[in-house]
């Protein structure tokens, strides 16, 4: 993956780990260092890792194909939530949101009024206070569970208690890092 592609036109990317949103220049010098969850990590040639989205792979030379989301297999559950999250990955560590422990908390209510409509409620934190993507993360995670089928309303809030720790990974993303 570290083949170096001058960008075929301007892009916007989404600075790691600072959050902030520029626009690379066609011409610029990439090298992929990852490509998970619908979105690409790239180091770049004027410094620095940027995140890019899927609508974007054309300009790194890629084809664009359109995200396979979870397909609801009967009615919205608590389970399909779980598992669109797991398409939400940091863009530097090659674990989805889930199996990396930032899922706190998750909420589904049926909307009043409305049995088959819900309202889904996450709370999460990030591996360090200080990073940046929150926001970025925050808003994939708000936008996937949004498509699932039934659900009316969707909120995704950043915490800080407790302290997230590597205790909190799961085993499978242990074994994706190496961790014993």
């Amino acid at each position: 993956m570290n083949d170096f592609i001058p960008l075929s036109r301007s892009v916007e990317a989404t600075a790691i780990p600072s959050g902030h949103v520029t626009t690379l220049p066609e011409g610029t010098v990439v090298s992929i260092t990852q490509s998970l969850g619908g979105t690409y990590t790239v180091h770049a040639s004027i410094g620095g890792l940027y995140r890019i989205a899927a609508q974007d792979a054309d300009a790194v030379g890629l084809d664009v194909v359109p995200q396979a989301r979870p397909v609801a297999d009967g009615p919205f559950s608590e389970a399909l939530v779980w598992e669109t999250l797991k398409g939400v990955y940091d863009p530097e560590i090659p674990v989805n949101i889930v199996d990396l422990g930032l899922i706190y908390d998750l909420k589904t209510d049926v909307v009043e009024g409305a049995s088959d409509t819900y309202k889904v409620l996450v709370q999460m934190t990030l591996t360090a206070p200080g990073c940046g993507m929150g926001p970025a993360l925050a808003a994939d995670a708000r936008q996937r569970i949004s498509e699932l089928p039934g659900v009316a309303e969707a909120d995704v809030q950043l915490v800080w208690d407790p302290p997230w720790g590597p205790e909190r990974i799961s085993v499978e993303g242990r074994e994706k890092l190496g961790i014993t």
